[in-house]
């Protein structure tokens, strides 16, 4: 079991932050030099760059960080923060082919990064450096592919269109939030079916519940900032909110099974027939995930096997080392399974925050429009400590 660094009542991480800078900057080997990576004072710029970003726009990956074996916060910071450079994409451009240049920019940054030769843009440069400690340390390090992976959902519906159906919503997922679980356990390093199974389930959940969170936002978007000084801007900028106008991202197999209208929830909001019914199906899927992942870790606590398989197991990026012998079943194997649990579990913190949120829009009806949906979760930092001593969410 890893120790925090941070004290339960510091778990917030509102004071120090010059101070972890400093500390992620130089961890386990990421202080590098000019011939095997970007210099220190650019990689704790980069990092003061990725935990600001986290600190404005991801407070539950902010507030979580400190779960993070220390060896692999700098590279959780760097996917974390890359993870939001694209997501916030959609909402700084003008046009869907705007947004198609930027993520091909971020293509191209990725591309560069791996093959050692990162631009200066601090997301990259602390990429960078945590690639380089991994190779370091002899690591396999991080999948490439499963960076490209999250860019290319992100450009599938980088027209917020909706879903066609709950299943595709829990693709996206997937292939988002839970391949961003996936490399932050690459980074510990480890590289373990069990653990990339619950990462899976936790990482749909979480994944779903933002698509959820963001409903309202993109159901009536914040007008325009009619005090740019550029005419021809202030147009854009109009254009754009009559084209964000209108988006209701809920799968559409779920609003023809509850009779929901998307005209009834931009012109009704909270009180469109339908809409509670569809948000309460929709966060169901993304609850049974988190029963899901529950489940599995109370099996393995009594000593037997999680439960199911693992539906993307045979996929290419998933690549685990060969069982040693006598640990195809029975007690070894899940003494092994135990003890992968044990080094994943603050990668698998995300659960806590998803919880906590699913739960306080069932206490409010499944309202989705509720402005406290949209506060920040002030029981996160200590349900997340409990959680971990308890090693379950």
């Amino acid at each position: 079991m890893f120790s925090l660094r941070l004290r339960p009542s510091s778990i917030a991480l509102k004071q120090g932050n010059l101070h972890l800078y400093r500390q992620l900057s130089t961890a386990s080997g990421y202080s590098a030099t000019a011939s095997d990576g970007p210099s220190t004072s650019k990689v704790s710029s980069a990092t003061a760059y990725c935990v600001d970003l986290l600190r404005k726009y991801d407070t539950p990956s902010y507030t979580l960080l400190p779960f993070i074996p220390p060896s692999a916060q700098p590279a959780y910071l760097a996917i974390r923060a890359f993870n939001l450079e694209i997501a916030r994409i959609a909402d700084h451009v003008s046009t869907p082919q705007v947004g198609a240049l930027r993520l091909q920019f971020w293509k191209d940054n990725i591309t560069r990064t791996f093959a050692g030769s990162p631009p200066k843009q601090p997301v990259s440069l602390l990429l960078a450096s945590a690639l380089s400690a991994l190779r370091t340390e002899n690591s396999a390090g991080l999948s490439k592919s499963w960076f490209l992976r999250v860019i290319a959902a992100r450009e599938q519906y980088l027209n917020n269109v909706p879903y066609a159906t709950l299943e595709d919503l829990e693709k996206y997922a997937e292939s988002t939030y839970s391949t961003l679980m996936y490399l932050t356990l690459q980074a510990l390093p480890l590289h373990s079916v069990t653990a990339d199974h619950l990462a899976s389930h936790v990482g749909k959940a979480a994944g779903i519940v933002t698509v959820l969170r963001g409903l309202p936002l993109l159901a009536f978007p914040a007008p325009p900032n009619h005090h740019s000084n550029s005419k021809g801007l202030g147009m854009v900028e109009q254009q754009r909110s009559r084209a964000q106008q209108g988006l209701v991202t809920l799968p559409l197999d779920i609003m023809a099974e509850v009779g929901l209208r998307e005209e009834d929830v931009l012109r009704k909001g909270a009180e469109a027939d339908g809409l509670r019914d569809a948000v309460f199906k929709v966060a169901t899927r993304a609850s049974d995930h988190l029963i899901t992942a529950r489940t599995m870790l109370e099996n393995l606590k009594k000593g037997e096997e999680v439960g199911h398989a693992f539906e993307h197991e045979d996929e290419e990026e998933h690549q685990y080392e060969l069982q040693q012998p006598g640990l195809e079943s029975g007690s070894r194997k899940i003494m092994q399974q135990k003890a992968d649990v044990e080094r994943a579990f603050g990668v698998l913190m995300p659960a806590v925050s998803t919880g906590l949120w699913l739960d306080k829009l069932q206490k409010l009806d499944f309202d989705i429009f509720r402005e406290e949906l949209r506060r920040r979760e002030w029981k996160l930092p200590w349900k997340a400590y409990f959680a971990n001593r308890r090693r379950m969410f």
